[in-house]
């Protein structure tokens, strides 16, 4: 780690060779081009088009499909092929498009160096190309200018600089010239300016020290560039899953094979096709089409919801989260300070209303005030005014800043108060002013009304206002102060989180119109305390009790003060809000201690982003599913590293939501628990989408295998499988996609993230459906060949039935977590009742047309015949209800998982 804010001005010219005057010379520019290069971040090499492509296709449930393609091509069903061919192909394009999104994080980065840059050179003041700036230029910076290099500030005249981004800070850094130590945070190095950074105020000449790849920024950018991002749990599980089926398939169809040529009379031709037949019968070739589906119809349903998901798999990843780590400012927070309480000598005022809306009230222990009956109230409306260079704009139905936002808060705060702030300004006008100084700790403005009146305001910290003042505003008069009792309640303020400004008054004669610093060195009057904080945002607070509710811990990562992330915390509900764990305290430790300690506390302070990466680490190291949230450079290492990355799309950095997953539109924490709710909605859906199609694909499969190891007639044909896999099967499965939340999602544990989506009691349900299916199919294909009827027209009884099982079936499997057979269950949602229209219309045509019978060969049925059909599908429905009750009582329906004690009931109940 460089040091430059540990060494004194001197030292710093000395080691870089530069002079606070000249500057550097032309020859020592090019020297330095040349060894440091300039001034960019570099750019990582990336994958061609066409490798990325291809890459696509690296998944073993897409070698499955391909096989498949090539066995219904062999089997000479070139239809199917091209529908698999297809689905495989929309897959891969899917994913060529959403990745390499993330990593356009870097060019964000670099978008935030500046353009241009004013440097001292051979004596003179010169703009240059941001891009050209080099370690030792003598640079110059002015209000809003955004830091072109990493500078170890010289000289400064009220400097202020916006580093939310790096720090995470909500509050401006106030910078001063001394070194500090060494092992100093980066929000505590005040002597210092970061690229990327705004300056909102003041001047200030400085040295560069770092350029490009050296700054802090270029740290970061190294960070993301270093973090390999994890795969959703979904895409961890379908790769199991995939392994699995394939075993299955593979080693099934081998030993059935071996079987058959030993005890099997049939040509090794025959049986070798029927075994082709088999494994067609036995891939799921919809799932990956109905996983795009269900997963696209996700996305839409949140970006209703305000937010957008940039990667399919990140809507159910969403479902699985166990830990929200948060940043604090921009995201819990509205990033926007707030007087919350104004405490003078009579009267200590609590202030309602977040932002910089001058809307809110005045309580008095818990009682409302009228600003109007507290004339010192009034007066400290008119200083917070006038000692000021803030202003709001009211735009676009939104109120916004110009200049600092805690002078922005002042101005807020007399808005409520009833003080006009134009009016005031007309009235009395500044005559002078002394900007804020470091040294000072203060900023006073003299001013005089068209009278000739003349008065001093001075706004400042505490300990150097309080100092000044020899009396103190109380009851329209001035009395003596108690120096000690004000810094008293200064520390307590402080001590609850927030920020503590003094206000203070001198009055002035008509003829005095310099302001001098001997004029505010005392006799000055205080008029009163006021406490400022980022509050947290209401919906955020109700956010994380419903997180809590649904078994997830939220944990605040912040780069504040350790004072006001407690405070914060305690406000949003947080559960051990008052033990912080800070930047340093997690340099102390290892990561065996880390994991322990992160599981522990849930509000972290004075952060930087390597500590953001190690806590989100040290949590999935535990076996959590970790969502990052956040919205600075800072947190783009940490997003990135999560299992799901979610930035602030209003007020985020670019690099924030390209690293992530995951944007909200209107940056609200409230969201995410919507999100969450979705994301689990999906699950579940995917969930019922298998436990449909595989107990189909089995039924099929062990029709075919009992035939041909019983030396029995096929009671479907290979070429009937596919018309049931690719019509039927596939477009009822679809609907399951649309299914709403089932009731009590919320209220469920998340489930752990090494839960296969093949969980036991999703083996069991294919088993026994495919037990069901095997019984109904050669049931009434053996029922109606002993009622004397031809193998074709059997066959197509037994077709039939099956669809019907399929769709009383699907009926079943929209409830896992509680009964089918209610009147919201019977009526069914629009997709399913159109899903089910077309399947039997599709079958209708299989079954009566002409056309038809040449293909599959089928033969016309009987109403009665359909009757009976329809029968075996209730049958499978209210047998499958009592097995809900059955496996209900005994506990293992699925309820997603482990949670917190609260819901440790509620895992068997689903």
């Amino acid at each position: 780690m460089d040091t430059w804010h540990s060494r004194s001005i001197p030292e710093t010219l000395d080691a870089l060779g530069s002079e606070l005057r000249e500057g550097l010379s032309a020859s020592d520019i090019q020297h330095r081009l040349s060894t440091h290069g300039h001034n960019r971040l570099p750019v990582p090499p990336r994958a061609g088009p066409l490798r990325r492509f291809f890459r696509q296709f690296n998944n073993l449930l897409i070698f499955v499909l391909l096989a498949a393609a090539v066995l219904t091509g062999a089997l000479g069903h070139f239809v199917d092929t091209v529908v698999i061919l297809a689905v495989v192909i929309v897959n891969a394009t899917i994913g060529f498009v959403q990745e390499g999104k993330a990593e356009s994080a870097l060019a964000a980065i670099r978008n935030l160096l500046a353009p241009r840059a004013t440097v001292v050179r051979d004596g003179r003041r010169s703009d240059i190309p941001g891009e050209d700036v080099v370690p030792g230029d003598l640079l110059i910076l002015e209000a809003g200018e955004r830091v072109p290099a990493d500078v170890r500030l010289c000289e400064l005249r009220g400097l202020r600089v916006d580093e939310a981004a790096l720090t995470g800070e909500s509050v401006t850094a106030e910078k001063s010239l001394p070194a500090v130590v060494a092992e100093a945070p980066l929000a505590d190095r005040l002597c210092m300016a970061y690229a990327g950074t705004m300056v909102t105020a003041g001047q200030a000449r400085g040295v560069v020290v770092a350029t490009g790849a050296s700054t802090e920024i270029g740290r970061i950018s190294g960070l993301i560039a270093a973090v390999n991002p994890v795969d959703t749990p979904l895409l961890r599980q379908m790769a199991v899953f995939a392994r699995w089926l394939t075993l299955v398939i593979v080693g099934v169809s081998a030993l059935i094979l071996l079987a058959a040529v030993f005890f099997s009379d049939k040509p090794f031709a025959e049986l070798f096709m029927v075994l082709v037949g088999l494994s067609v019968a036995a891939v799921p070739e919809g799932l990956p089409a109905i996983l795009t589906v269900t997963l696209a119809i996700g996305v839409q349903s949140m970006a209703q919801r305000k937010a957008i998901v940039r990667r399919l798999p990140a809507i159910e990843a969403l479902g699985s989260v166990s830990v929200i780590c948060s940043d604090k400012t921009g995201t819990l927070t509205k990033n926007e300070m707030t007087v919350t309480g104004v405490y003078t000598a009579d009267v200590e005022f609590e202030v309602s209303g977040a932002g910089y809306a001058p809307h809110g009230g005045f309580s008095v222990a818990g009682h409302d005030a009228s600003p109007g009956d507290h004339p010192l109230l009034s007066e400290i409306g008119v200083a917070s005014v006038l000692c000021n260079d803030a202003d709001l704009v009211f735009a676009d139905e939104t109120w916004s800043v110009t200049g600092d936002p805690m002078e922005a808060a002042l101005v807020t705060l007399a808005g409520k108060i009833g003080v006009d702030a134009s009016k005031t300004r007309k009235e009395c006008p500044r005559t002078d002013v002394i900007p804020f100084d470091s040294s000072h700790r203060c900023m006073a403005s003299l001013h005089h009304d068209h009278e000739g009146r003349g008065v001093i305001y001075v706004k400042g910290a505490p300990e150097a206002i309080i100092e000044r003042c020899t009396a103190v505003a109380s009851g329209g008069e001035r009395c003596d102060i108690d120096l000690g009792h004000w810094q008293e309640l200064a520390d307590r303020i402080a001590t609850s989180g927030k920020r503590v400004l003094a206000i203070a008054c001198k009055s002035r004669t008509a003829t005095e119109t310099e302001l001098m610093f001997d004029d505010i060195e005392g006799e000055l009057t205080l008029l009163g305390l006021l406490g400022l904080i980022d509050p947290p945002r209401d919906e955020a607070i109700k956010a994380v009790k419903d997180c809590r509710a649904a078994g997830i811990r939220v944990k605040m990562i912040t780069g504040d003060h350790a004072e006001t992330a407690a405070a914060i915390g305690r406000q949003l509900g947080l559960e051990n809000a008052d033990a912080v764990l800070r930047g340093t305290d997690i340099d102390a430790l290892d990561a065996s201690a880390l994991r322990a300690k992160a599981a522990e506390v849930d509000v972290f302070a004075r952060t930087t982003p390597e500590h953001k990466l190690r806590l989100v680490e040290a949590l999935q190291a535990t076996g959590e599913v970790v969502a990052m949230t956040g919205d600075g450079v800072n947190d783009a290492p940490a997003l990135k590293r999560a299992d799901i990355g979610i930035a602030m799309g209003g007020k985020g950095t670019e690099a924030a939501k390209d690293a992530s997953e995951v944007v909200l539109a209107d940056d609200n924490f409230a969201t995410i628990a919507a999100a969450i709710e979705a994301g689990r909605t999906v699950y579940d859906n995917l969930r019922k989408a298998i436990i449909f199609l595989l107990p189909v694909n089995g039924g099929e499969s062990l029709s075919l295998v009992a035939a041909l190891l019983l030396g029995l007639t096929l009671p479907i044909t290979p070429v009937q499988i596919l018309w049931v896999n690719m019509v039927s099967s596939v477009l009822l499965a679809m609907t399951l996609a649309f299914e709403r939340a089932e009731r009590g999602i919320m209220a469920r544990p998340p489930r752990p993230r090494d839960e296969a989506i093949i969980s036991p009691f999703v083996l069991w349900r294919v088993a026994f459906v495919s037990l069901l299916f095997l019984a109904g199919i050669f049931g009434k294909f053996a029922l109606a060949r002993a009622q004397g009827a031809s193998v074709e027209e059997a066959r197509t009884i037994a077709v039939n039935t099956l669809i019907a099982m399929e769709i009383f079936y699907l009926f079943a499997v929209r409830y896992l977590h509680g009964g089918s057979i209610t009147l919201r269950g019977i009526l069914g949602t629009p997709p399913v009742l159109i899903a089910i229209a077309a399947v039997l219309s599709l079958q209708a045509l299989f079954t009566y047309a002409p056309f038809m019978e040449a293909f599959f060969g089928t033969r016309p049925l009987s109403l009665q015949q359909l009757g009976q059909i329809a029968l075996v599908g209730v049958a499978v429905l209210g047998i499958l209800e009592l097995e809900k009750l059955i496996v209900r009582g005994l506990g293992r329906l699925p309820s997603g998982g482990k949670g917190s004690a609260q819901h440790k009931d509620l895992r068997g109940t689903g």
